[in-house]
């Protein structure tokens, strides 16, 4: 029997298929999940009353876009609440509540798993089986100094736009801390009225993305006014053998990307490669580690008209702002025992820490709107024109990482 503070509404419609429609009372107590149940708290253990500890609560739900009222709050307490959703996809960022204060946020959260059709699966990783983002549920975390959730109400949305992510390790969301990458950050910025799908995963090449069947799953979804967009390069360019190389291969399966996309009536854009840290012997400039890709990406852009967001100029931009030392600070570059169980330094010119992420997404934004891409009308209105020459102060970025840690490098590099 279910109780009166958690309604859910699951019905079949002949013409319509399923309407979905979930809504709890956070003020109540509610179960720890279970198939059985559908949802409940999650991962961690549910939150005792008066506590400020983070937690999280999933629904099970069918693969879609789900549209996510969050009202934020408590009548006793003063509130922080920062909101990630599945593979710790930032939501909302650092929500101040005062005591007895409510304040409603909207955003769309993407679920998936890897089915594509009866017959035919994503080819994911190893280590991919135990991700968040590719399981049978909608997982929403709450963080913070002191997370204060008064309700959550989720609904199908499957009418929005849709931006599909494509790439590798500098991409995709990173499940565990202290990697990030900008694939996750970049959800923070669009109101409910953008969906953000991110089928990147560590250590792809555009051919290894294609060959696991990731394209395929996105087409299964991709309609006119969508977005697909792809970055490539970190790994391409390690791939030896005849016809490998910036000029035929990687060429090849970007004409691949662009052929199929357009098929579908939705729109591609480029990202070229984000830079590693590798500065030269003056410890001021940046040496380029990428060789022909970021031109090659360019001149398939260019003769298929694609837009392209130039990530290798304005990671190498911040990059040198920041200056050989706190360039770091973007980076997983963290002293021994910096988190429970870190037994070794990490020290990574590859992958971003979440302050460099939220950088580099907040790149990827300004560079859309540098395009004029009109998914650009849904920015969050506290969105400000970013100059990766000016970056944030990485001294006052808040960031409450997740309870799971993990310091093995990703794939790639």
């Amino acid at each position: 029997m279910r109780k009166n503070y958690f309604l859910a509404a699951l019905v079949f419609m002949p013409m319509f298929g399923w309407a979905q429609s979930f809504d709890f009372d956070m003020t109540k107590k509610q179960p720890v999940y279970s198939d059985a149940a559908g949802y409940g708290y999650d991962i961690l253990a549910a939150p005792e009353k008066k506590s400020n500890a983070p937690f999280y609560f999933s629904v099970k739900v069918p693969d879609g876009n789900y549209k996510v009222t969050v009202e934020l709050g408590a009548k006793k307490k003063a509130g922080n609440t920062t909101v990630r959703a599945e593979g710790r996809r930032l939501m909302v960022e650092n929500a101040n509540t005062k005591k007895g204060e409510f304040v409603t946020y909207q955003f769309v959260v993407n679920k998936r798993s890897p089915k594509i059709n009866d017959k035919e699966r994503v080819r994911i990783k190893e280590r991919e089986r135990g991700y968040l983002s590719w399981d049978d549920r909608l997982t929403l975390e709450f963080n913070g100094e002191a997370p204060a959730v008064n309700s959550i109400h989720i609904e199908r949305d499957d009418s929005c736009p849709t931006v599909y992510l494509c790439g590798n390790s500098t991409v995709v969301d990173q499940n565990n801390e202290p990697w990030a990458s900008w694939g996750q950050m970049i959800p923070r910025w669009f109101g409910p009225g953008i969906a953000v799908s991110n089928h990147a995963e560590s250590g792809l090449t555009a051919g290894s993305f294609l060959a696991q069947k990731r394209l395929d799953k996105i087409m299964t979804t991709l309609k006119p006014g969508d977005y697909v967009v792809c970055e490539f390069g970190h790994n391409d360019e390690k791939e030896k053998g005849p016809g490998t190389g910036a000029w035929y291969h990687y060429t090849r399966n970007l004409k691949i990307f662009i052929d199929k996309v357009r098929s579908k009536g939705a729109t591609i854009i480029f990202c070229t490669p984000t830079q590693r840290r590798n500065f030269g012997s003056d410890k001021r400039t940046l040496v380029d580690t990428h060789g022909d890709f970021p031109a090659a990406m360019k001149a398939v852009a260019e003769r298929e008209h694609v837009p392209v967001i130039d990530l290798h100029q304005m990671t190498r931009e911040f990059f040198e702002s920041l200056g050989y030392e706190d360039s770091k600070r973007a980076l997983v570059h963290y002293p021994a025992n910096t988190f429970p169980g870190q037994a070794k330094a990490l020290a990574d010119n590859t992958h971003f820490n979440p302050y460099g992420a939220y950088e580099v997404a907040k790149m990827v934004v300004m560079g859309m709107k540098q395009l004029k891409l009109p998914l650009t009308e849904e920015l969050r209105t506290d969105f400000k024109d970013f100059d990766p020459r000016h970056p944030d102060d990485w001294r006052t970025f808040k960031w409450y990482p997740a309870r799971n840690a993990d310091f093995v490098k990703p794939d790639g590099n």
